[in-house]
C-alpha cells in the first residue's frame, strides 16, 4: 500500500494526525504485504521523518518511492529501504503522470542503479508499457520493473469495465510483464489501481506485486484502512 494520501490529509493542517506511521501498521493488519511512501521534492505529503520511523518500525518492507535525483540518492543510501523505485517527478502534476522516460537519459538513470545496488538496496525502475523503456531498463541494471497501469484504469473507466481499449491496454502491460521477467527483472505493476480493476492486472502472468494507494486510502474514509486493504486483497486472491 502506498500511504502518501494519508499524510495528505495531515498536511491540509500540518499537524500530526493522521499519522502515516499508524495507517502503515493498520494496512500491515489489513494484509498489505509492504508499505511505499514517495519523499518529493517539494514535501507536499510525506515528510523525511515519516520515511525514517516507517524504516524502523515497519515489520512489511519498505519501498521508497524517488525521482533519480542526488538528494534522494543520498536519503536512500543512508535510509537503506528494502527497494528503491526510480520515478518521474514534476512541481506542476498532482500525482506521478507516467513512466520515467529510461531511453532519454540513460548514464545518470544507471549510475543511480548502481549506487543503489552498491548500498544494498533493490533498484525499481516505474516505467511505461512499452518494451523499449523494459529493455532499456534491464540494460541499466534495474532489478524491477513496475509497469505503469494508469491508461489501462482511465480506459476501464472510461468504458465501464473491460472493453476494447481496456483490453488492448492490459495486453500491453502483459507484454511488458513478460519481456521484463524474460530479461531478469521482477514484474510489478501500479497506478491507478482501484478494487473496480485490480482484478484483471491480478491474473497477469508473473506479476509479483501490485502497489496501490490513493484507491484504498479514499475507501479508508467509509471503512477504515485495515478493511479497505482487507477488500482490496480479497480480490487479488481471487
Amino acid at each position: 500500500m502506498n500511504i502518501d494520501h494519508v499524510a495528505t490529509v495531515r498536511q491540509a493542517r500540518r499537524g500530526r494526525d493522521p499519522d502515516p506511521l499508524v495507517a502503515a501498521h493498520e494496512a500491515e493488519c489489513g494484509g498489505a504485504d509492504g508499505i511505499t511512501v514517495h519523499l518529493r521534492e517539494d514535501r507536499r505529503h510525506i515528510q523525511d521523518a515519516d520515511v525514517v520511523r516507517l524504516r524502523h518500525e515497519l515489520r512489511v518492507p519498505l519501498n521508497f518511492e524517488m525521482a533519480p535525483t542526488s538528494e534522494m540518492l543520498a536519503f536512500a543510501c543512508a535510509l537503506c529501504p528494502s527497494s528503491a523505485m526510480l520515478v518521474p517527478e514534476g512541481r506542476h502534476e498532482l500525482t506521478t503522470e507516467g513512466g520515467l522516460d529510461v531511453v532519454r537519459d540513460p548514464s545518470s538513470i544507471a549510475r543511480t542503479i548502481s549506487l543503489l545496488a552498491s548500498a544494498g538496496i533493490e533498484a525499481s525502475v516505474f516505467v511505461d508499457a512499452d518494451t523499449a523503456q523494459v529493455r532499456a531498463a534491464a540494460a541499466l541494471g534495474a532489478a524491477i520493473c513496475e509497469i505503469h497501469t494508469g491508461a489501462y484504469a482511465h480506459a476501464v473507466e472510461a468504458e465501464g469495465g473491460l472493453g476494447p481499449a481496456a483490453r488492448a491496454e492490459l495486453a500491453r502491460v502483459q507484454e511488458a510483464g513478460v519481456l521484463a521477467e524474460a530479461l531478469g527483472m521482477r514484474f510489478n505493476a501500479g497506478h491507478a489501481l482501484n478494487e473496480a480493476n485490480v482484478g484483471a492486472v491480478a491474473a497477469l502472468r508473473g506479476v509479483h506485486e501490485l502497489h496501490i494507494g490513493h484507491a484504498i486510502v479514499s475507501q479508508a474514509v467509509f471503512f477504515g484502512i485495515r478493511e479497505a486493504v482487507a477488500r482490496v486483497k480479497r480480490i487479488i486472491q481471487t
